[in-house]
């Protein structure tokens, strides 16, 4: 499967003339244009000369290793990733639900291709600062290639990623979130493992994956074409940046003639990209407000995020709790479970519908992720019923169901 990858090297996102070998990756961001306030990140690069003529046109499964040209090496067998469906909600309005990804979420797509750089450098094992969907999908494909696993997390996972967690064997270590960048640097530094999280100062995350989501952005493109807008979840940014940078190189290879506008969806209780767009700044620290979509909640965008929204002329939206539970709630009338989180971009659609703005083409809004990750789901418990027939009538009446 490496052999497959038509990956170059790296390239700074704060200057694209500053370049950098493929191997090792550049973890902590680009040392060139960095500074003490802000990271820049690094992107991979590909040979685009040498893509295959028919690899948008394949009739082949849509799974993540049917894109292995333009990706990172992929050094590790995979668990299926990829290839979800798009669910029309509303006229011209898809959800492309992640949740059918192997450990429930996007972060799939991600752990792919960082897990391969883990084993492509020799690594030891792979650390992971995550409370949630990271952590969990971290654990199973370091499971999977065979590396041990450590995930610096929080007392209060919720139930379902603590589940996965202890399925795959990996290492827990709820530790306050202020301690957990500085023990994935001393675990990187004495024990040899791979970081799969944020080493930056700002936020970078590991350069190879972001690769990983614009994966996404290869199935509406072979689904549905180009939509004239995506709304995404945000926390860090860096599903926003592989699903402009996948559209990007559609166009680039002559596949498409345009990319969809982005809207970032962040909670309003924070919103660093948010402030950083708004500032003109390429990025932010923030002291966020209390959320429940503690999968977005972040302190600190990356100038990925920002790459993103100006290049596709993209738009921050800043969604409240309370809209995103309306949408959550919404789209469980529709057949699909979202996490809170997860709800954020179909939140951000209806803000911008019910503002009394409107799209000519189709939108899509993609949910990351189960709502059985979601912190207070074990709290939904079902009260016994007394099964006398009057009784389960009255229940039914007050569900509105009459005979």
């Amino acid at each position: 499967m490496t052999g497959d990858s038509l990956a170059v090297g790296q390239r700074s996102l704060g200057d694209p003339e500053v370049r950098y070998p493929l191997w090792p990756p550049a973890l902590g961001g680009d040392p060139a244009t960095s500074t003490e306030d802000v990271a820049y990140p690094v992107e991979v690069d590909y040979d685009y000369g040498r893509v295959p003529a028919d690899l948008f046109g394949r009739d082949a499964p849509g799974r993540v290793d049917r894109w292995a040209a333009l990706l990172p090496p992929l050094t590790t067998p995979g668990l299926g990733e990829g290839g979800t469906p798009l669910v029309e909600v509303e006229d011209a309005v898809f959800v492309k639900d992640e949740s059918r990804n192997p450990t429930w979420s996007h972060k799939d797509r991600l752990n792919r291709c960082t897990v391969s750089a883990a084993v492509g450098v020799g690594a030891r094992g792979v650390v992971v600062a995550s409370s949630g969907n990271h952590g969990a999908s971290a654990a199973a494909y370091s499971a999977r290639a065979g590396l041990p696993c450590v995930v610096l997390t929080s007392a209060a996972v919720p139930p379902a990623v603590a589940s996965f967690l202890a399925a795959y064997g990996a290492v827990v270590l709820p530790v306050p979130v202020e301690a957990r960048w500085g023990l994935t640097r001393r675990i990187v530094e004495e024990y040899g493992f791979h970081p799969v999280s944020n080493l930056g100062v700002t936020h970078t995350g590991h350069p190879f994956g972001p690769e990983g989501y614009k994966t996404v952005a290869y199935e509406i493109h072979a689904d549905l074409g180009v939509p004239e807008a995506v709304f995404v979840p945000t926390g860090y940014g860096e599903l926003l940046f592989g699903v402009w940078k996948g559209f990007a190189e559609l166009r680039r290879l002559g596949v498409t003639t345009e990319v969809p506008r982005l809207f970032s969806c962040e909670p309003a209780a924070g919103g660093p990209l948010h402030r950083a767009v708004s500032r003109g700044l390429p990025a932010t620290w923030i002291e966020p407000g209390d959320t429940d979509a503690y999968s977005i909640g972040c302190p600190v965008n990356g100038y990925r995020g920002v790459h993103a929204l100006r290049e596709s002329r993209g738009e921050p939206l800043l969604v409240t709790d309370e809209e995103m539970r309306r949408a959550q709630t919404a789209l469980a009338g529709r057949g699909l479970w979202a996490e809170l989180s997860s709800a954020a971009a179909y939140a951000g659609y209806r803000q911008v519908r019910d503002s009394g703005r409107s799209f000519d083409g189709p939108v899509v809004c993609v949910s990351t992720s189960s709502g059985f990750k979601d912190i207070a789901v074990a709290a939904h418990r079902p009260q016994p019923v007394d099964p006398a027939w009057p009784e389960v009538q009255a229940h039914l009446a007050k569900a509105g169901i009459t005979p």
